[in-house]
This record gives structure tokens, sequence and C-alpha cells, in this order.
């Protein structure tokens, strides 16, 4: 199946996937992704678990390397082998499943060590610079508080803003939510929505549908490491011109259907 892509008019991309394969030995998890995302566009990457999704985010910003292809961050050229990969990243954040806060440092202390070892911030300005974001997130009053101490939606907020204190261009989401319960995810996904309001440009692996209808731009339907559809929500989501699509929304949307059909069709086999 052809691989889709959309541009938002500008021209240059801020990120740019140009016939991205990746290889885990004999697996092909990502077999030519052409995608691009705008400045201030927030698209959703939806799809069955091993569809690649993740693989893409992390090709992004080179915490995977792809095995063919090309990558492009606000025009820099992130798999070329003379990129300083650091520097790119200090304009890309990344917010994974789980928090990764050091669980020794108060809140305070995990946004400002980031800031002060990579960016060489002061003592006083990396403070600054994370109290604004705490209060981003809604967390101003947790600045002295320990981890260990905080919901798991609190850390994801948390993690949220150490991101956010670096500068970033551009936000990366991977499954943000699912590690948390679900009465937790609303106020995670409210921050997200925020960002994608001040004009952040922002990629999210998510299952959260209601959030993709709400604030995405694009939402890109991904399966075998291939994109299926690219599109606005409504086309996407809505009315999905893909079987794959179809039958991926239904399963999602209504388990207990899917549990049917899994049922009937294991039935049909059987006769």
């Amino acid at each position: 199946m052809t691989n889709t892509s959309s541009s938002s008019g500008t021209s240059t991309p801020e990120i740019h996937v140009r016939d991205l394969h990746k290889s885990f030995g004999d697996n092909d998890v990502l077999r030519g992704i052409d995608l691009e995302i705008g400045q201030g566009e927030v698209v959703c990457v939806i799809g069955p678990s091993g569809s690649g999704k993740s693989t893409l985010l992390r090709c992004v910003n080179l915490l995977e390397e792809p095995t063919q292809g090309q990558v492009f961050v606000g025009g820099t050229e992130v798999t070329h082998p003379d990129v300083d990969i650091d520097a790119v990243r200090r304009r890309i954040g990344m917010v994974f499943q789980q928090f990764n806060l050091f669980p020794h440092l108060s809140v305070t202390e995990n946004l400002t060590l980031p800031q002060r070892r990579v960016l060489k911030r002061g003592k006083e300005e990396a403070a600054e610079v994370a109290a604004e974001n705490l209060e981003r997130v809604g967390l101003s009053e947790k600045a002295d508080a320990y981890p260990s101490s905080l919901s798991g939606g609190q850390q994801q907020r948390v993690a949220i803003a150490r991101a956010l204190a670096m500068g970033p261009e551009v936000m990366l989401f991977d499954e943000p939510t699912s590690a948390l319960d679900p009465e937790l995810v609303g106020d995670v996904l409210a921050v997200m929505r925020r960002l994608a309001h001040e004009g952040m440009t922002m990629m999210v692996v998510t299952h959260e549908m209601s959030f993709a209808r709400e604030v995405a731009d694009r939402v890109v339907f991904m399966d075998g490491g291939v994109i299926v559809e690219d599109g606005a929500p409504a086309q996407v989501i809505g009315n999905p011109s893909h079987e794959r699509t179809r039958h991926f929304l239904s399963r999602l949307l209504d388990p207990a259907m899917a549990d049917v059909e899994d049922d009937v069709e294991e039935g049909e086999k059987g006769l």
C-alpha cells in the first residue's frame, strides 16, 4: 500500500520523514514512511500494537537509528552522519510512557538538572524556568515534593514540564497516558491541549481517540509498518476509507463487540 503524507503548506516542515525504514534483524518494523508535520501542527499517530508507531517516534530524534531513509527536524537532517545530534535533541522534547523522574531529587531539581547540564543555565535561571513550567502544568505547589509522593498523573505532568523547560520547538509524546489509571488521564490530556492551543508542534502516539478528535489537526493510522491513512480526524476516525482502519477503530471503540466478532470468527473456522 502506498503511504500518504500531508503538509501544512509551510515551505519547510517542522518534521519531515522520507522513505523511512527500520528493521530489527529480519523484522521490518517500518517499511517506507513518508510524513510531513508543519510548524504548530498536532498530529496523532494511532494503530495497533506492533504497527511501528513508537519506533517512528523514536526515529525522529534518533533514539532508534533508521535502517534507511531521512528525517529532518526544523530543516536539519537528523539522520546525516555529521549531524550534531545533541544540538538537534535540544530542540525536541520527548515524553515517554514511563515518567523517568529521578526519585532522589525534588520536582524542581528534576527540572533544573537537565537545564544546567545540557543548556549550561545558571542555578537561578534554571529554577526560574522550572517554576514557570510547573505553573504551565498546574503543579506549582509540588515544587519541593519528591516523585514518590505524587500520583502517576502528576508525575507525568512533571515529565512534561521537564521537557518544556528545555525550550523545545517540537514535542513528541509516546503513549503518555497508557501507564495511568483512567481517572488520572484527564489532567495530562488537559496540559497537552493547552500546549496545542499555544501553537506547539506535537507528534503524539496515542489510543486516546477523544483527544485525537478534539485536538489533532491530522490523524495518521499505521499498520504493518506503513501509513494506511493520513487526514483530518473527522475523516480518519469518523469516516475511514480503509477496512484496516475501520476494523482497528471498531475494536478500540467497542471492545465488547470485538470480542463477539472474534468468537464468531473462531466458530466459523471450526465449521
